[in-house]
């Protein structure tokens, strides 16, 4: 099946069909709660799916065209993006828009058409956790020389020190606020996660001992509801800035090419099951919608759960 102007921009849609996925979309963001993240991510692979039908059908697709669609349409269009070089993880989260997507259009009898459904989920390759060891997470977080007197280096390392103390996603370090700080005597602080949940994260004295240390040295002034972090030139700071302290450290410190910042709330998570944590604890501070996701470090700590098991169970 010839596939041209898909290659570079989208084909548009007939107006039924457009409206629906705008609909589609606002229902996933509003009612489901679903992250802007996902919902981009979402949006381009339908619309990239409805552009790839018009340029097969050879005209604006509309919803009596989503009716009469078979499995071998979906499978032509997974191929294809196959042979572009898409990967089975992108490729299983296609599949699972177009799926949200069609029982969407049922349920508001649009679209009757379970051909989609039909059509396994690509294999995606298992993989775990990769995060640093205590000795190599410590050598990332400690202030290096120069952070008691320079702002952008305290800067860092607090940033640093609240991903593998707190367990935080760099854009929910980055996202917090003057007034939301965890400063003086607040030990507690409240982050907005993925799908715009809610959690409370304790937060250590040698990160609350961090932040104080950058603000006295941050040279631009900040409201109570301005970004804490700032840039170099004071706008909110760039995850990127994050991302190549880290790659400088990597070979400061010997560390492995998986030692990112996110690699740092892996660790969090592995030693804090490592020290006995509970699973379920664990999960509410990492702000993870499904237990299975948190059980992934316990693949990371296998050596440890054993000797746990061995240590406590009656017949060991």
């Amino acid at each position: 099946m010839p596939k041209t102007a898909i290659d570079t921009c989208e084909l548009p849609l007939g107006a039924d069909l457009d409206r629906a996925v705008a609909e589609w979309l606002a229902h996933l963001g509003h009612e489901r709660g679903h992250a802007v993240k996902t919902l981009d991510a979402y949006a381009r692979d339908v619309r990239q799916f409805l552009s790839y039908l018009g340029a097969d059908l050879g005209h604006a697709p509309c919803l009596a065209d989503l009716q009469r669609l078979e499995p071998k349409t979906f499978r032509a269009f997974l191929a294809w993006r196959r042979r572009a070089g898409t990967i089975s993880r992108s490729l299983a989260r296609t599949l699972s828009a177009l799926r949200q997507f069609f029982r969407w259009l049922d349920a508001q009898k649009k679209v009757s058409n379970r051909a989609v459904l039909q059509l396994a989920s690509p294999k995606v390759p298992h993989s775990v956790p990769k995060p640093l060891t205590i000795d190599k997470a410590a050598g990332v977080v400690e202030p290096g020389p120069g952070a008691e007197l320079e702002w952008t280096l305290a800067r860092d390392a607090a940033v640093l020190l609240l991903l593998y103390g707190a367990g935080l996603r760099i854009a929910e370090a980055l996202s917090i606020t003057l007034k939301d700080a965890p400063t003086g005597d607040r030990d507690v602080l409240r982050v907005t996660g993925k799908g715009g949940k809610e959690r409370l994260v304790p937060v250590l004295p040698v990160v609350r001992a961090a932040i104080a240390r950058y603000l006295a040295l941050n040279p631009y002034a900040l409201a109570p509801d301005d970004i804490l972090f700032r840039g170099a030139k004071g706008g909110p700071l760039s995850p990127r800035i994050i991302q190549l302290a880290m790659e400088r450290m990597r070979s400061m410190l010997d560390l492995p090419p998986t030692a990112t910042p996110h690699a740092l709330r892996h660790s969090f998570a592995t030693h804090l099951l490592s020290s006995g944590g509970d699973l379920r604890q664990i999960q509410e501070l990492l702000g993870h919608a499904s237990l299975s996701t948190t059980q992934a470090y316990t693949e990371v700590d296998r050596e440890h759960l054993l000797a746990v098991y061995d240590a406590a169970h009656p017949r060991s």
